[in-house]
C-alpha cells in the first residue's frame, strides 16, 4: 500500500516563491497572516493527514459502511479521526470568526484539502460537504437560522449534506418532485426521496443538517420553481441541542465501485420539518453557492488521488528491478536496473508529475483569487469573480480527468502488482472515478464552460481570465519562457474568441475539446511561470525539477491541446451524422 507523504517542499515553493504569499496577504490587508504561519499550518495538516487519516484508507475500503436498524456506521477509526479533526480546529479553518471559525485564507486551507483527499478520499467527503453547507447557510439563511446552526456546522459538531438528485431527476433538476408544504409556525413540511446523498447518515456527529431542494405548492414549472430548505436529522431545542427525531430516514446505502467508506445514502423525507433558505423559488441559485464550492473541491479530489498514485508509482519504480536500461547499465552493483531507468516508465512518471504539479498550481491560483474575492477591494473582487466563474468547470472537469489518467498510469507502472488489491493502487483508481460524475458530470462542466462562461457574456469572463493569466506572463523574467507563455496565452484567447461565433449545436459538440484545450493551454502558462520562478529558487532540487518537468510538459503533453483544437473546430456533423439505429449492430 502506498505510504502517502504530504508534498511539503512543493507547497512551500508554490506558496512562498511562486505565489508570493507574504505580498499577497499584505495587498489584501491580511496582516495577521504570512508564509511562516501558512507553513506551520501545512506542517500540522500534513501530520494529521499522514498519521491519522491515511492509515484508515485501506481498511475503510475493505470494511465499507453498514446500515443496521436505520442507522449507518462507518469503518473502524473513521469517527475517532473525525473527532480529532474537529478537536484540533481543522473543520473551522474557513468559518466566520463571529461563529467560532478561524477565517483562514483559502491559500492556507486548500493545501490541507489536497492532503486529506490524497490520504483518504472517502473520509474527506463528509467534511467537504459540511464546508459547502456552511457557505450556503452563511450567505443565504436568516439570522435566526444562522444562530441555531452555523456555529455547530463550522466547529464540526454537526455535519451537512447536499440533497439534489432524485431517481428521475439527476442532471435535469427541472424534473424534481420533492414537495414543501408551508406550516403555520413558519416551517415547511418536506416530502420526497433523494438519492446519492453523501454522508446522509453516519456515526460521526449527533446531528446532520440536510440542505434539500423541493417545490412549494405555487412553484412555477422547471428550475425556476425550486426552493432550498434546511432539514435537520434531529430538531433543535430552545437550548440549541438535538431534540426530537425529524421525519428523515435512510432507505438504503449504495454499493459502489469506489469510495466505499463514504456512506452514499437514499434519503426519505416523510413530512419532515424544514426551514426555507433564501427566497422562495430561488433555491437553485442558493444551492449553486454550495455546488460551485463543491465542484472545485471535487477537482481537488482528482488532484489528491493523482498525488497519492504518483508517490506510490515513484517509490515502486525506484525499488523494482527488471532487465537493464537501454541507455546502458545504471546500477552495476545489482543484477538488474530499477525500472525508473526504463524510458517508458520515466515517461509515465513524468506524465504523472507534470499533470499533478500543474494542477496543484492551478488549484492555488484559484485559491488566490478566492482570497481576493473575499478580502479584496470592491474593484479587485469584481476582477476575481469572473476568473473563478470561468475556472470552476475547468478545475472540476480537467483535474478529475487528470486524476483518473494519473491513477491509471500508477497501476501501469506497478504492472501486475498494480492490479492487485493489497498494493492499493487499484483503490485509488476506483475511488477517483466518481469524481468525473458527481457535482455535475464532466460533460456538463464542458457544456457550461463553452455555453455559458464563454459565450453568454460575449467573452467578457474569458477576457477577465486572460487578464489574470497575462499578469503571470508579464512577471516571467526569463525572456524565452515569457515569449512562449505569452504566445500560448494569446493563441488560447484568439481561439476562444473564434468559438463565440459557433452555433449552439457546434458549441455543444466542441465542449469537451474546448475544455481540454483550455486546461492544457492555461496549465502550460502556469508551467512556464513556475519554471521561471524556480530559476530564482535557492533550492537546487526544486529548481532543476521544475525546469525539467516544464520542458517535458511542453514537449510531451502540451501538444495534446493541438489535437483538441483541431477536433473542436470540425463542427457537429461527424457526431450527429450517425442515427440512433446505426449504433445498434446486433441482429
Amino acid at each position: 500500500m502506498p505510504q502517502y507523504q504530504a508534498p511539503l517542499p512543493d507547497f512551500q515553493f508554490l506558496l512562498r516563491d511562486w505565489l508570493g504569499l507574504d505580498e499577497h496577504y499584505q495587498k489584501l490587508g491580511l496582516h495577521d497572516f504570512d508564509f511562516a504561519l501558512a507553513n506551520d499550518v501545512l506542517s500540522q495538516g500534513a501530520k494529521f493527514a499522514t498519521d491519522v487519516v491515511a492509515p484508515l484508507n485501506r481498511e475503510g475500503d475493505e470494511q465499507g459502511c453498514k446500515l443496521q436498524n436505520g442507522a449507518v456506521t462507518t469503518p473502524d477509526g473513521f469517527a475517532d479521526a473525525y473527532r480529532e479533526y474537529v478537536a484540533n480546529g481543522w473543520n473551522a479553518m474557513l468559518g466566520e470568526e463571529e461563529y467560532g471559525g478561524q477565517a483562514l485564507p483559502y491559500t492556507m486551507a486548500v493545501p490541507i484539502h489536497e492532503m486529506l483527499n490524497a490520504a483518504n478520499l472517502s473520509w474527506r467527503l463528509t467534511t467537504m460537504l459540511t464546508e459547502s453547507t456552511v457557505l450556503a447557510v452563511s450567505r443565504h439563511a436568516t439570522e435566526e437560522l444562522k444562530a441555531h446552526y452555523l456555529a455547530k456546522l463550522i466547529s464540526g459538531e454537526w455535519t451537512g449534506t447536499m440533497n439534489l438528485t432524485e431517481p428521475q431527476a439527476g442532471s435535469d433538476l427541472a424534473l424534481l418532485t420533492t414537495k414543501a408544504q408551508p406550516q403555520e409556525d413558519g416551517s415547511y413540511s418536506i416530502t420526497g426521496n433523494k438519492i446519492f446523498i453523501t454522508g446522509g447518515d453516519h456515526d460521526w456527529t449527533e446531528n446532520i443538517i440536510h440542505m434539500v431542494l423541493a417545490r412549494l405548492p405555487d412553484a412555477p414549472a422547471g428550475v425556476k420553481g425550486i426552493s432550498l430548505f434546511l432539514v435537520p436529522k434531529f430538531l433543535v431545542t430552545e437550548t440549541g441541542e438535538p431534540g426530537e427525531a425529524n421525519a428523515v430516514s435512510v432507505g438504503s446505502i449504495e454499493h459502489k465501485m469506489g469510495i466505499k467508506a463514504s456512506p452514499t445514502c437514499v434519503m426519505n423525507y416523510d413530512n419532515a420539518k424544514g426551514w426555507l433558505i433564501g427566497e422562495p423559488h430561488q433555491g437553485l441559485a442558493c444551492m449553486f453557492t454550495m455546488m460551485n464550492d463543491a465542484r472545485f473541491q471535487v477537482g481537488m479530489q482528482g488532484l489528491g488521488a493523482a498525488e497519492a498514485s504518483y508517490q506510490g508509482a515513484l517509490a515502486y519504480a525506484r525499488d523494482r528491478r527488471q532487465s537493464r536500461a537501454p541507455q546502458g547499465i545504471q546500477q552495476p552493483e545489482e543484477k538488474a536496473d530499477a525500472i525508473i531507468f526504463q524510458p517508458d516508465v520515466a515517461r509515465m512518471l513524468l506524465t504523472q508529475k507534470a499533470l499533478t504539479e500543474g494542477c496543484r498550481a492551478l488549484s492555488l491560483f484559484y485559491a488566490k483569487h478566492m482570497d481576493i474575492e473575499k478580502h479584496g477591494s470592491d474593484s479587485k473582487k469584481a476582477e476575481a469573480k469572473p476568473v473563478l466563474q470561468f475556472l470552476t468547470p475547468v478545475c472540476k472537469a480537467f483535474m478529475t480527468d487528470m486524476g483518473l489518467e494519473v491513477c491509471s498510469l500508477g497501476i501501469q507502472v506497478f504492472g501486475g502488482h498494480g492490479y492487485i488489491r493489497e498494493w492499493g493502487m487499484e483503490q485509488l483508481m476506483r475511488d477517483v472515478r466518481i469524481a468525473q460524475i458527481y457535482e455535475g458530470t464532466n460533460g456538463i462542466q464542458a457544456a457550461d464552460l463553452i455555453g455559458r462562461k464563454l459565450t453568454r457574456d460575449k467573452g467578457e469572463i474569458m477576457q477577465a481570465t486572460f487578464t489574470a493569466f497575462h499578469e503571470l506572463t508579464t512577471a516571467i523574467q526569463e525572456p524565452e519562457l515569457q515569449s512562449r507563455a505569452q504566445t500560448l496565452l494569446n493563441d488560447w484567447c484568439a481561439t476562444s474568441t473564434e468559438c463565440l461565433t459557433m452555433s449552439a449545436t457546434d458549441a455543444a459538440a466542441a465542449a469537451h475539446d474546448y475544455l481540454a484545450f483550455t486546461a492544457y493551454s492555461l496549465i502550460g502558462v502556469l508551467w512556464y511561470s513556475m519554471a521561471s520562478k524556480a530559476q530564482e529558487s535557492e533550492d537546487g532540487s526544486i529548481a532543476k525539477g521544475k525546469m525539467n518537468t516544464c520542458a517535458f510538459y511542453e514537449a510531451r503533453i502540451l501538444p495534446r491541446r493541438d489535437a483538441h483544437k483541431a477536433a473542436m473546430i470540425t463542427g457537429a456533423e461527424t457526431i450527429l451524422s450517425v442515427s440512433d439505429s446505426e449504433f445498434d449492430y446486433l441482429p
